[in-house]
């Protein structure tokens, strides 16, 4: 490529070996190195940048069925890993929804992370919770967070009382938690789910499915 002619004239700077390389050179040269470098690295995915849960392992298997009434034991191995100050609780949670469909929402391991998370937060919006576990955190940037939960779940009816088809999801989320003092009865944690884009969160789940005894 043909460069523009300066009628001003640069002494040239003398490196090893006797070749001679002007300063607009070495502007050139630093400025393209830094192009390529730039596009070899491109920008970090979403998962870098977003606080992420991670699910583990689980004793229940995606698409698992469980019949209406059963009481089933749910273990859950998650990590969280922070990409900013947070405090709050992780919920692990059994949730069903005649709302929202499992064939509306993607939740499958090879799913974007970002569509994941707003179809959690949608599930979150439109269902009832059939068992949960929480566990209070607070997290600062790259901290990796392990987490398990344990606790029973109640499987659904398969219809709701219009007979719509009901559907059932494992999640796990972060969320900001009250307690609540209950006069002759044990206290309770009322959470709040963190909106994923408010709050730069990436939840997790699995879909499961509700069956017959």
């Amino acid at each position: 490529m043909r460069s523009a002619r300066c009628s001003r004239v640069e002494r040239p700077s003398r490196v090893t070996g006797g070749a001679t390389v002007g300063p607009w050179r070495r502007v050139l040269v630093l400025g393209l190195g830094a192009t390529l470098l730039a596009g070899c690295l491109g920008a970090p995915e979403i998962e870098d940048r977003w606080t992420r849960v991670d699910l583990l392992s689980s004793n229940l298997a995606a698409r698992q069925t469980i019949a209406p009434g059963a009481v089933q034991p749910i273990t859950m191995s998650t990590t969280v890993t922070y990409r900013s100050i947070l405090t709050g609780f992780a919920v692990a949670d059994l949730r069903a929804s005649s709302a929202t469909s499992a064939a509306s929402v993607r939740l499958d391991t090879d799913a974007p992370r970002e569509q994941m998370a707003l179809d959690i937060d949608r599930i979150l919006q439109t269902s009832v919770s059939l068992g949960r576990a929480t566990r209070a955190v607070t997290g600062w940037d790259h901290l990796i967070e392990h987490i398990d939960f344990s606790f029973n779940g109640v499987g659904p009816a398969a219809t709701d009382s219009t007979g719509a088809p009901v559907s059932l999801f494992l999640l796990c989320y972060l969320g900001d938690g009250q307690r609540v003092e209950r006069q002759g009865q044990a206290d309770t944690l009322i959470v709040t789910p963190f909106v994923s884009t408010a709050y730069r969160i990436l939840p997790v789940g699995i879909e499961l499915a509700v069956g017959g005894p």
